[in-house]
């Protein structure tokens, strides 16, 4: 790309504003047949995303496209033109975009601390290292160290850039006794702990043993139910995607400022932040898409919704503070204990075909494709089993761990149990 891509959408007399996003991710990779070394890459990738902006009978239109390496400058000037058009059908209700302010950060990894050959090569030693049992195995492996370099410069004086460092797993645990069961795992992480990622992968290799001997109970099981920490990144997230600025601006939030989203609480209250950074979240940032700098901001204080959050533009039609699209939340810590959880039978949610949440409806629900059932003195695995409950009352009676674990966009209590559930 011999050309800036800035003096070309100036040349366009209909654009009024624009914005330009960038992400470079250079990438060190390894792919292993089960412990065979198949193949190593490094590659170098940049993906660009124009917005340009057209004002027009008080209002502000916009309209995206994408830049490629093999983008011309004629090809580039014909895309800012359909755009432009674009734009000029769009009647959005005229905002100011961010301006004159300039940033450039780097988030804290120890991955700076390796080379990514060296990186890589540890990560695939620490997983392999969960590998020890007889009739287990991993059958394929995938290690991506990846370096992002992120950056957003506008029409306005926005220019910021930030560094980021992740690390993605994506592993195949294997149970060969009898009929082979296969488990899928990925994983992202953005400091590197040998015996984080070796427990993880233990706990997926204890999985599949587990999924080759679960069975369907015969009967219906009424008792509590045991969330992790990737479901319950799942609920908090759907429950902050309610107090975003855009979702109050069209009407569409369930929660509203005051509400209580634990009536008649019996459990431990629920207090929460969203933030643009959590150290160990991956999906950590300064910044929004926009350029507008990340201010954290407390959501829900004691079960009570307290502050909603969202991007500038949302923020300045709702004449609210502008916090940006904060990308991760923190969840306070609880009071249970490994003892309180065993004081009574409970179903512990291992794989799930995903979270199903209605909030609209008062509804939390999913398929258990593996869980464990601790009827008050043994554990068993189940599988084939479906829980449904109303979320009201699932939210009313929490308890939250007193042990906190981070997610790629959360960091909160490892497990949480509730009450209210229904298992078939």
């Amino acid at each position: 790309m011999n050309y800036n891509i800035a003096d070309i959408i100036k040349k366009n007399t209909s654009v009024s504003d624009y914005r330009i996003n960038t992400t470079q991710t250079d990438s060190y990779e390894l792919f292993f047949v089960g412990r065979a070394l198949e193949t190593v890459r490094s590659t170098s990738t940049t993906d660009t995303s124009v917005t340009v902006y057209a004002e027009h009978d008080g209002m502000l239109g916009d309209a995206s496209f994408n830049v490629f390496a093999s983008t011309t400058a004629d090809q580039l000037a014909e895309k800012v033109a359909q755009a432009a058009e674009k734009a000029l059908l769009v009647d959005n209700k005229a905002y100011e975009l961010p301006q004159n302010e300039e940033l450039a950060k780097e988030m804290s990894s120890n991955f700076t601390s390796y080379e990514p050959k060296a990186l890589a090569a540890a990560v695939a030693d620490a997983v392999f290292a969960a590998d020890n049992e007889v009739n287990s195995s991993i059958n394929a492996l995938e290690v991506f160290i990846n370096k992002n370099i992120i950056t957003v410069e506008n029409s306005r004086g926005i220019k910021k850039s930030e560094v980021k460092y992740t690390a993605m797993v994506e592993a195949i645990p294997t149970w060969n006794e009898g009929e082979s069961v296969e488990l899928y795992k990925f994983f992202k992480f953005s400091e590197f702990d040998a015996k984080a990622v070796t427990a993880e992968i233990a706990q997926s290799m204890r999985e599949v043993a587990a999924r080759s001997k679960a069975q369907k109970p015969n009967v219906p099981i009424n008792c509590n139910l045991l969330l992790n920490a990737d479901e319950l990144q799942e609920l908090f997230h759907e429950i902050t995607g309610e107090l975003s600025y855009n979702a109050v601006y069209f009407s569409q939030n369930a929660y509203k400022k005051g509400d209580n989203l634990q009536k008649g609480a019996g459990g431990d209250p629920i207090s929460l932040t969203a933030r643009g950074s959590i150290k160990g979240c991956t999906n950590s940032a300064f910044f929004d898409a926009t350029g507008v700098t990340l201010v954290d901001t407390p959501l829900i204080k004691d079960g009570e919704i307290i502050n909603y959050f969202g991007a500038s533009r949302w923020a300045q039609y709702l004449e609210l503070p502008v916090t940006g699209a904060l990308p991760c939340v923190e969840v306070e810590a609880g009071t249970l204990t490994d003892d309180d959880i065993k004081k009574a039978p409970y179903i512990e949610c291992v794989s799930m075909s995903g979270l199903q949440l209605d909030i609209y409806n008062d509804y939390i629900g999913g398929e258990v494709r593996l869980g464990y059932y601790f009827d008050g003195q043994t554990t068993m695995p189940v599988t084939g089993i479906s829980i449904s409950g109303k979320l009201s009352e699932v939210l009313a009676t929490a308890r939250l761990s007193v042990n906190r674990v981070a997610r790629s966009s959360y960091y909160g209590p490892e497990k949480a149990l509730f009450e209210g559930i229904s298992v078939i």
